[in-house]
């Protein structure tokens, strides 16, 4: 093995998930076997990186994809972490040894397949052998709960469209949105690309220029039903038209950092069984974040009001799901068949993300 081979090994493993493609990651190359993974999360930037959980979850998402690109090099890995009580900034040390009978990962060739589908999807049901398949790949620690009839889809949407209304009309979100995107471009480096994001361009258009000013937006939500929009495109209809929505529940709850990290290799491997099943699939967090700081008695925002809506749809959620407050969620998002999506998020080259 040679640094080449692992420059190669990142070239590929950069295409890992992370929340608004923020990529918590920079790599240095330690030995010609030895990788080492520069982590940081976005707590103090981004409201949704509720203490790192989304960067640590995106950190165990970019471990599993190192090891299904190097299984085609024929090489197995191992991974240890660093890390303070805090894990703000965690170092992942990643071993590499050749295997003569490695066979390369079926998942493979659906590293760079795997995107985002933001957009509605039709609502061909899920076959028994794609559902058979997404619930293989969550492993044993892993419960996934299907909402695939038309009024589970519904009450679903009915809890995006309200939580929607807590994101859009939060002004420690404003920034977030403010930044994650790139408008009038159809990919983006280090962004969501605007034709990725769901709206169509007259919707776009005026979300460009309101965003320019928290005073704008607030102005347009208070008297002009600014949310309406956006909620409706990006939240309801999306909900609607799909297969099914998933809800990933770890068989215990999460508490140290390597928890969440594992968390995030299940993902992974189940979103790209999901692209390998010819299935497309969104991410729907709002509800699962708002849930967390609700159920930890955190409040997120100078507006009291929308803490109490958080508490409400907390309630909302576990009736839907049919559990109590103290049983955990880590991922929500919906899957179904459509085209590929005309936009998406790319990488950072590698230089960038080299140390």
């Amino acid at each position: 093995m040679n640094r080449d081979i692992l420059l190669q090994v990142i070239d590929l493993a950069r295409w890992a998930p992370s929340g608004d493609n923020t990529q918590p990651w920079r790599f240095s190359i330690v030995g010609e076997q030895h990788l080492r993974v520069h982590g940081h999360d976005t707590r103090d930037e981004v409201l949704y990186d509720y203490e790192g959980r989304a960067s640590h979850i995106a950190h165990g998402a970019l471990l599993e994809t190192l090891r299904v690109v190097a299984s085609s090099f024929g090489l197995a890995t191992h991974w240890t972490v660093e890390a303070d009580s805090e894990a703000r900034s965690p170092v992942y040390d990643v071993h590499f040894s050749a295997q003569s009978d490695m066979s390369t990962d079926p998942l493979f060739p659906y590293i760079e397949k795997r995107v985002v589908q933001r957009r509605p999807m039709r609502t061909t049901a899920l076959t028994p052998t794609q559902r058979a398949a997404i619930q293989a790949s969550a492993g044993d620690e892993l419960e996934v709960q299907f909402f695939e009839s038309f009024s589970e889809r519904l009450e679903v949407a009915s809890l995006l469209w309200h939580n929607a209304r807590i994101r859009l009309t939060c002004p420690e979100a404003f920034a977030v949105h403010r930044k994650v995107i790139e408008w009038r471009a159809r990919f983006s480096e280090d962004r969501i690309p605007e034709q990725a994001v769901g709206v169509d361009p007259l919707t776009a258009r005026l979300m460009e220029w309101v965003m320019q000013s928290w005073e704008r937006v607030r102005f347009f939500n208070r008297y002009l039903l600014g949310t309406v929009a956006p909620r409706v495109q990006l939240d309801f209809l999306p909900a609607v038209f799909c297969a099914a929505h998933l809800l990933l529940r770890p068989a215990r709850a999460p508490t140290e950092l390597e928890d969440w990290v594992r968390l995030g290799i299940s993902l992974q491997r189940l979103w790209l069984t999901v692209t390998k099943e010819g299935l497309h699939l969104q991410p729907e967090l709002t509800p699962v974040i708002f849930r967390w700081y609700a159920r930890d008695n955190r409040r997120f925002s100078s507006a009291p009001a929308l803490f109490e809506d958080a508490q409400r749809l907390s309630h909302v959620f576990e009736r839907l799901a049919q559990c109590g407050p103290d049983e955990p969620f880590f991922f929500f998002c919906r899957v179904g068949v459509s085209a590929a999506p005309w936009s998406r998020s790319l990488r950072l080259p590698r230089e960038r993300l080299m140390r």
